[in-house]
């Protein structure tokens, strides 16, 4: 049966030329596919967050829609057009919200009247998401006006609970809109997770409203509900997040959209040899200077990275599983890497003046074990547990890891180059999730050729496994280890085995392992998954 294809596709983030986390990757390596066939009838929205500073995803346009943005500021909007700056450049409109939070009570009450929405109890960061989703609302509302789409098939498509209220607004004002809903992961579940309450062994206990309740999250948690009910399609990213759906939202999924990749990111033949070995170079010299002594060019680097979600994304786990290894002594060097920004106030000083100079310093740094400073880092949960396990690189363990809380954008003040240019250069990545409904890391990971090793709590782990590995074996590309909520130290454990057998296998098996991982990483490419937006692009506008 042929489906219905939108004319236009408005699609709508926090994220959206504001990098945050996973879901920037999903939609800037999605754009490309997407404009491909709509060009600048698809259109991206975001918050306008950079005020008096160049923001680096953005480039501002005055002549695009500059007949519309003249017309928005007469009605009480103010935006900005201009391209996003990734692969294929395609239209972004950035709107301003402030304003709104002067009617912010009169918002609330027509979601309250109309939808049930409660935001009575909302704090944190409710206000500044529904306000940034109603300016949304506006604009899209604006933009189908001015540019005549009455008759047009228009697509509307909102991620995560932040837009709640731009699916709302339209349904209400403009229903002939399609509205399309994805939630990345539900508010109540990740809240779960993140209490340190275990989600899994008692899973079809669990009541959305009363844990939302429990956990004081009721706002955000009506806002998702009425989300899913009321949009046109309700979409997530795998089935992990669709049981979860179901459970704690009382909705499942009208379709699962899983999260691929975009490969011009990933350099090819020589191009990629050349930048694999100057990011090494520059780990094993950032390692080097910070702990005062050569590292081999040959150590095994493992990383991990993400947000920083200290149980949900397994960063405790990773931390306790290279402490074993320290504990094995292994003969090869090992310098594992801990890519997750936090809450920082720039590079360390001493470490960006070692960087420059052309002798290695032969005494390390204090606490040479993270490279930009921390505020509170008394406070901070890595730097806590590595102390706590007296994992602190002193010279006599071959076995160091380093701690980077720092965006990797290009211009953190010690690496100066963009995550993928470190990325291309590891050994292999680590992600033992305990809450992950996709994992996007691992994804890009094995992209680049470097084998993983994820868990059967992440979406991706599952995918995997779906589409043809066993996941018993790290030289398939990806190595699938099971996880509950009690296991913790097994996990550990198999880490380490799975860590310390691949630093000794022979360089064809490590090429062999590297090809694996590319093939089966071209199985989630966008050409492939991005069919199952189409879907949901038609089920939208078929109702």
């Amino acid at each position: 049966m042929e489906l219905i294809t939108p004319d236009y596709i408005f699609e709508a983030s926090w994220e959206v030329c504001n990098k945050v986390g996973g879901i920037y990757a999903v939609l800037s390596t999605r754009a490309k596919t997407l404009r491909q066939q709509w060009d600048d009838r698809l259109v991206f929205i975001g918050p306008d967050l950079w005020k008096n500073v160049d923001n680096p995803d953005f480039t501002e346009h005055k002549t695009l829609l500059q007949e519309w943005r003249n017309q928005a500021g007469k009605e009480n909007l103010k935006v900005r057009a201009g391209r996003w700056n990734i692969p294929g450049k395609p239209l972004a409109v950035l709107v301003d919200f402030q304003d709104y939070f002067n009617i912010k009570n009169e918002i609330y009450y027509r979601m309250w009247e109309k939808f049930g929405v409660d935001s009575l109890p909302a704090y944190g960061d409710y206000d500044e998401s529904c306000m940034f989703a109603y300016a949304t609302g506006r604009a899209i509302e604006s933009l189908y006006r001015y540019l005549k789409l009455e008759d047009k098939k228009v697509i509307a498509h909102m991620n995560e609970w932040m837009l709640g209220m731009a699916i709302l607004y339209l349904r209400d004002k403009i229903p002939a809109i399609g509205t399309v809903f994805t939630t990345h992961a539900t508010s109540v579940g990740r809240s779960i997770c993140g209490n340190n309450r275990p989600l899994y062994g008692t899973f079809e206990q669990y009541d959305g409203d009363r844990m939302a309740r429990e956990l004081n999250m009721e706002a955000k948690h009506s806002l998702e509900k009425q989300a899913a009910f009321h949009a046109g399609c309700f979409t997530t990213v795998s089935r992990l997040t669709a049981r979860e759906c179901r459970q704690l939202l009382g909705k499942n999924p009208d379709v699962v959209t899983p999260n691929g990749f975009e490969f011009d990111f990933v350099p090819e033949g020589a191009d990629f040899g050349k930048k694999r070995a100057k990011a090494r170079r520059l780990l094993i010299d950032v390692a080097s200077r910070l702990c005062g002594e050569t590292i081999a060019e040959n150590a095994l680097l493992p990383a991990i990275s993400g947000r920083y979600e200290y149980k949900n994304k397994g960063i405790d786990v990773f931390i306790e599983a290279m402490n074993r290894v320290r504990n094995a002594h292994p003969e090869r060097q090992i310098v594992a890497w801990i890519f997750v920004p936090a809450w920082i106030c720039g590079p360390r000083a001493e470490l960006a003046s070692r960087m420059k100079q052309p002798a290695l310093p032969q005494f390390p740094m204090s606490d040479p074990y993270y490279t930009h400073h921390l505020n509170m880092p008394e406070n901070d949960r890595v730097c806590e547990y590595l102390r706590h396990l007296d994992f602190l690189n002193r010279k006599e363990h071959k076995t160091k890891i380093v701690f980077v809380p720092s965006y990797l954008n290009g211009n953190d003040g010690i690496f100066n180059v963009p995550y993928y240019d470190l990325l291309i250069g590891l050994d292999l990545t680590i992600f033992p999730s305990y809450y992950e409904p996709w994992g996007y890391t691992p994804l890009e990971s094995i992209a680049f050729g470097i084998p993983t090793i994820t868990t059967d709590l992440a979406g991706f782990g599952l995918w995997a496994k779906e589409a043809g590995i066993s996941g018993n074996r790290l030289t398939e590309g990806v190595e699938v280890i099971h996880r509950t909520d009690g296991n913790y130290f097994e996990v550990a454990e198999s880490i380490k085995n799975s860590i310390l057998n691949y630093s000794g296998l022979s360089g064809e098996t490590i090429a062999e392992t590297a090809s694996s991982a590319q093939t089966l990483s071209k199985q989630a490419s966008w050409t492939n998954f991005i069919k199952h937006y189409y879907e949901a692009y038609d089920k939208a506008l078929f109702i």
